[in-house]
C-alpha cells in the first residue's frame, strides 16, 4: 500500500510540476552528468529532446565511462552519473552521502568482429568466448571457434581481440558474465571496470572499441549494441543457458530481464548476466543513473528530479530507435519510487503529504 501511494504521489507532483524546474522556465538551470558511454547515444538523444520542451533547464552530458562517472560523482564535480554496473559496498562507503541507484534503460553487451572473408554470423559459446579473452585461442580457424560454427569457412589466420582501456560499465557487464560462466576467467582474471586483461589491444570508450575493430582486420571485441549497428559491424549470436545461440535484441534483452523485475533488491544493485529462459540474451544490463538522496540545491535537485522523471516516462520511446530496450513497467514503477526518496534542502517529494497526516 505504501509503495502504491508513493508511485502515485510523485507522478501527481511532477505532472503539477511541484518542486520542478517548470515551476520557473525564466531560471536557468545547468545539469552537468557524465559516465557510461554505453548509454551514451540514448542520453544525448534525451539531452535534446528534454532541453526542447524545458529551454530553462540545461543539460550536459559526458561520455568517461562508468568508472569516471562513479569517480565523479563521489567528489561531487557532477550532478548525476551514468554506470551500467552498480557501485561496490566500499564505493558507496566512501561516498560523501547517500547515493540512489535508478535503472533507466536495458542494452546488450555484444561480440563484433571484423573478418572479411566471412559474411555469415558468428556463433560463440561461453567457453569460447572465456578463452578467446583468456589468450588459449589466437587463431580464427581454432577447432573450438570451428566447433561453434560448424557450417562457416573459417580463414586460417591469427585472432586480435580488443577490450576496453579505460574504467568502464561496458567491462564490468562482460567480466561479470565470464565470471559466471568460466571458473578460470573468475580465478585468473575476476570482474570489475578495469580488468587486467591478459591479452589485447585497448580502446578508449565503446567508441574506441569500435574503431579499433573496424579499423584493424582479423579482430574481435565487446561493445554496447548500437556502436557495432551504428558502424555498420555483424554482431555475433551467443549461446545462453538454456544452450540456445540467440541475437541481442529487444526481445532477447526484454527477456532477460524478465525474473529479475519482481527479484531485484530494494536498493536496485542487481546484474541480469547469464540470465535463465530460453530466449535470454546473456549479456545484457540495465544501465543505473547515480544520485544523491539528499540534494543541496533545491531548485536544481528538483530540475534532475524532472529530468529523470520524463526519461522515465515519456524518454523509453527513444530506446528502441537506439538499439536499446525500454524498462519493464514494473522496473519503471520501481525507479519512480525511487526518485520519490530524493530530499531537497531536507524536504522530500512526499514532505508535504507527510506533513498532512
Amino acid at each position: 500500500m505504501r509503495y502504491s501511494l508513493c508511485v502515485l504521489l510523485i507522478g501527481i507532483i511532477l505532472m503539477t510540476g511541484c518542486f520542478s524546474g517548470r515551476h520557473s522556465r525564466g531560471d536557468s538551470v545547468k545539469i552537468q552528468g557524465a559516465g557510461s558511454t554505453f548509454i551514451n547515444p540514448l542520453m544525448q538523444k534525451w539531452v535534446h529532446e528534454f532541453g526542447a520542451l524545458e529551454p530553462s533547464i540545461r543539460i550536459d552530458y559526458q561520455s568517461i565511462g562508468s568508472g569516471g562517472a562513479i569517480k565523479q560523482i563521489k567528489e561531487r564535480t557532477i550532478q548525476y552519473g551514468a554506470t551500467d554496473i552498480a557501485m561496490s559496498d566500499s564505493d558507496l562507503a566512501s561516498a560523501p552521502g547517500e547515493l540512489l541507484h535508478i535503472p533507466v534503460i536495458l542494452g546488450a553487451v555484444v561480440l563484433t568482429y571484423n573478418l572479411e572473408s566471412v559474411t555469415q554470423t558468428l556463433r560463440f559459446s561461453p567457453e569460447t568466448i572465456a578463452d578467446i579473452f583468456l589468450g588459449k585461442i589466437t587463431r580464427w580457424d581454432d577447432e573450438r571457434i570451428k566447433a561453434d560454427n560448424p557450417e562457416v569457412a573459417l580463414p586460417p589466420v591469427e585472432l586480435t581481440v580488443v577490450h576496453r582501456s579505460d574504467g568502464s560499465g561496458t567491462s564490468a557487464v562482460f567480466t561479470n558474465y565470464l565470471s559466471k560462466v568460466s571458473s578460470e576467467w573468475k580465478e585468473k582474471v575476476g570482474e570489475g571496470t578495469s580488468p587486467a586483461f591478459p591479452v589485447g589491444l585497448g580502446g578508449k570508450g565503446n567508441e574506441g572499441v569500435t574503431g579499433q575493430v573496424k579499423q584493424t582486420p582479423n579482430t574481435i571485441g565487446y561493445v554496447e549494441l548500437a556502436y557495432a549497428v551504428k558502424n555498420k559491424l555483424p554482431v555475433a549470436e551467443i549461446k545462453n543457458r538454456s544452450g540456445n545461440f540467440v541475437s541481442p535484441n529487444f526481445a532477447t534483452v526484454t527477456s532477460a530481464a524478465a525474473e529479475s523485475v519482481n527479484t531485484a533488491p530494494e536498493d536496485l544493485r542487481f546484474t541480469i548476466t547469464d540470465a535463465e529462459g530460453a530466449n535470454a540474451y546473456p549479456i545484457s544490463s540495465y544501465v543505473f543513473v547515480l544520485i544523491y538522496k539528499d540534494q543541496p540545491e533545491r531548485r536544481l535537485g528538483a530540475a534532475l528530479v524532472d529530468f529523470l522523471a520524463w526519461g522515465l516516462n515519456e524518454g523509453q520511446r527513444h530506446a528502441q530507435p537506439l538499439y536499446y530496450a525500454p524498462l519493464p513497467p514494473e522496473m519503471v514503477r520501481r525507479s519512480t519510487a525511487k526518485i520519490a526518496q530524493v530530499n531537497f534542502q531536507g524536504e522530500s517529494l512526499l514532505g508535504r503529504s507527510r506533513e498532512g497526516n
